[in-house]
């Protein structure tokens, strides 16, 4: 493999903006579990292995767990430990592997197999923990063989793409195969180019949703609203009786309606019944009822639903309260703060894909990754909501809510 070059900090933020465009795309395959992936956002992480050093990697790293945490509104609840523990862990097998001697034999394909296997592997464990218990048995062999034919593809892919890529010819020095075009400029204009707001602004007058959460997000600095959702997730952690446990989770869906964020209640509800589903496959405790082979425990029964409400309930807590606005100190913030405007612009550009073939696509993904990396990405600037009194004050109120919430089934006792 050719010497890794240069970190930039331009390249480390476009791998971190494709990292997160490629993390939304993923993010409307339907998935039976919110911490089950495809990975189709390690390519980039794939990518680098060539293009950066030890330090740079591991930076492109946490710029994706934490850039995916807060677009993703997953910063408050487990799916950003399952994050967490999965992506380190197959971001150092894949670094390693591509640092050992033979590693050409495993090419990209077979890199990116083991970091899935490694990442599913991991995930599994904080599942049987958090989640699902002794009953994670049944989970395994279907997740870890999803994961090696997801890693398998994903490898493929990158292959396929680093042999057509002048974006990364250039960082690695290698010239591309003869014959493959390149695509300068994608069809269509960016709502930078058209003067147009970005495309999360662009929202019918009638929405209502939209205009509970463009009134929400004008009440709250993004600072203050991340810290009383943390306090307000302590506080929901804290309690473990069942009652206060859906009382709270009750109040963060109402949240999640008044602050006019998306989400599938379906989904929502589907999730919890699969997660008590499998609980109730390691029976223990007084049997409820008798289902053929199937026995309903309560001991089983109250386990699942405390392990799914919780983890649906900071789901919900997240999504209120981690706006993509929040901007951590540091290098880190600054890298990803630079990724999440190079994401708009990216998206923008890939609006105007509509009308490549597929055997363009590739190279126009390509042109837009040679344009992002040599000029500065023009976007509207982001402004952040001042402090009010009025904001404090209702954050306050929540954050009493919370705790009063876990009372209401003792004081109906």
């Amino acid at each position: 493999m050719p010497r890794p070059g240069k970190d930039s900090p331009q390249t480390l933020a476009l791998l971190g903006a494709l990292c997160f465009f490629l993390s939304a795309v993923e993010y409307l395959i339907p998935k039976p579990l919110p911490f089950m992936r495809i990975g189709l956002a390690n390519l980039p992480l794939l990518l680098a292995l060539n293009i950066l050093g030890a330090k740079g990697f591991f930076m492109l790293v946490v710029i994706k767990v934490l850039g995916q945490g807060l677009i993703g509104g997953t910063f408050l609840s487990f799916i950003f430990l399952f994050s967490i523990a999965g992506t380190f862990t197959s971001a150092t097998a894949m670094f390693a592997l591509s640092r050992m001697p033979g590693r050409r034999y495993l090419g990209f394909a077979g890199i990116g197999c083991a970091g899935a296997m490694v990442s599913n592997g991991v995930q599994l464990l904080f599942a049987r923990h958090l989640v699902f218990g002794e009953a994670v048995r049944y989970l395994a062999p279907p997740f870890l063989a999803a994961g090696f034919v997801a890693g398998l593809a994903l490898g493929i892919l990158c292959e396929y793409f680093c042999r057509r890529s002048r974006w990364y010819a250039l960082r690695t020095q290698r010239a591309p195969n003869p014959g493959d075009a390149i695509l300068g400029e994608p069809r269509g204009e960016s709502p930078a180019q058209t003067g147009d707001p970005p495309l999360e602004q662009s929202v019918p007058r009638g929405d209502r949703r939209q205009r509970r959460s463009r009134r929400w997000d004008g009440l709250f600095n993004a600072d203050e609203l991340f810290v009383a959702g943390l306090l307000m997730a302590l506080v929901f952690l804290h309690d473990r009786s069942l009652p206060g446990i859906l009382t709270q989770f009750l109040f963060f869906c109402m949240l999640v309606w008044v602050s006019g964020r998306r989400n599938n209640y379906l989904v929502t509800a589907m999730f919890i019944a699969g997660i008590v589903f499998f609980n109730l496959l390691v029976p223990h405790g007084r049997v409820l009822l008798s289902l053929g082979p199937l026995q309903i425990t309560q001991g089983s029964l109250f386990v699942g639903l405390e392990r799914a409400v919780t983890l649906s309930g900071l789901m919900m807590l997240s999504r209120v309260c981690v706006r993509s606005d929040l901007r951590l100190p540091g290098a880190i913030g600054s890298l990803l703060a630079e990724a999440l405007r190079m994401l708009e612009m990216m998206r923008g550009k890939m609006s105007g894909l509509r009308g490549i073939g597929r055997g363009r696509l590739i190279a126009a993904i390509d042109g837009i990754m040679l344009e992002a990396e040599t000029s500065k990405p023009v976007s509207l600037p982001v402004e952040k909501t001042r402090r009010s009194a009025k904001g404090i004050l209702l954050l306050a109120t929540m954050v009493v809510l919370t705790v009063a919430a876990r009372q209401v089934p003792l004081i109906a006792c």
